[in-house]
């Protein structure tokens, strides 16, 4: 028979490109997403679309029927630890074979908020029994698209890294190692991987390279924490959000996130994209219209 694969997450950034290079899988891909209405960029990919609310424990008993494997993603929110072990729970009840956990990288050190909450999933499901993946990938080049307005209307960007180097990766490569682990899971089984571009660069180095994409200057700012923390919460995000993003940052700027790992090529059997190709493949959102 088979397998049926559900997908958590499925309409962010790796989610969706795990769904959608599952197209061509053999088996049966479930999106769990919060409203079909919302889940545009995959309703052609021919997975099976199944609302689920992370805290809804109905919808969660229900998207586990007949389901063989498991990637998970859960948003990154303060009972993340909670909603994370009732889906592993639920996936054990369901005898979920396979899970392929979307972690962070730096989670095995601990240490930071994010990367200690995602530890302590990772031993949830290192305890249920179940066989597993751990992806842990470094901050998203995706993330850039975020500034894409910034960027095209002002030809700025701000960051509070000061000239620090990070080895950005984009989330299809991501997408792309989750799906080699969850279509050869022998081959993966039990193992972590920390997912890296194949070059760490500084923001500065970034906007040098969104210059010559966008054909026109682009600048890199260097702002300080306080006034990072100051648009955070004027955005209205909560101080939780907040604090732990600073964390990151300081992580970052401190020179943890330089590390570019192998695990890409030795997963996928291709070189991880690199932040050109990236603004390459995405120029339109970078330059003005």
């Amino acid at each position: 028979m088979d397998d049926t694969i559900l997908v958590t997450g499925s309409t962010g950034n790796v989610g969706s490109q795990v769904v959608k290079q599952l197209s061509s899988f053999n088996g049966k891909v479930r999106a769990a997403v919060q409203s079909k209405n919302r889940a545009q960029d995959i309703k052609n990919t021919g997975a099976e679309l199944v609302e689920m609310n992370f805290n809804n424990t109905e919808t969660v008993n229900a998207v586990f029927k007949g389901v063989q494997k498991l990637f998970l993603l859960t948003p990154f929110v303060p009972n993340m630890v909670e909603i994370s072990e009732n889906l592993v729970e639920q996936a054990r009840k369901a005898n979920v074979k396979y899970i392929v956990k979307q972690s962070a990288f730096g989670s095995e050190g601990q240490g930071i908020t994010m990367n200690r909450l995602h530890r302590e999933v990772e031993q949830i499901i290192e305890s249920s029994g179940i066989n597993y993946t751990f992806l842990r990938p470094m901050s998203f080049m995706q993330n850039y698209l975020g500034l894409a307005d910034s960027i095209r209307t002002q030809g700025t960007f701000s960051f509070p890294l000061g000239d620090s180097k990070t080895s950005l990766v984009d989330t299809r490569d991501i997408a792309a190692a989750a799906v080699q682990a969850l279509t050869n899971s022998d081959e993966h089984k039990n193992k972590a991987y920390n997912i890296t571009g194949p070059a760490a660069i500084s923001n500065y180095e970034i906007a040098d390279i969104l210059s010559n994409i966008a054909e026109k200057k682009v600048t890199y700012v260097d702002v300080s924490v306080n006034d990072t923390r100051n648009v955070m919460k004027n955005a209205g995000m909560q101080e939780w959000g907040v604090d732990a993003l600073m964390e990151l940052f300081e992580f970052q700027k401190a020179g943890n996130a330089s590390v570019i790992s192998p695990d890409v090529e030795r997963v996928v059997g291709r070189k991880p994209i690199s932040f050109t190709q990236f603004a390459t493949d995405y120029a339109e959102s970078f330059r003005t219209s």
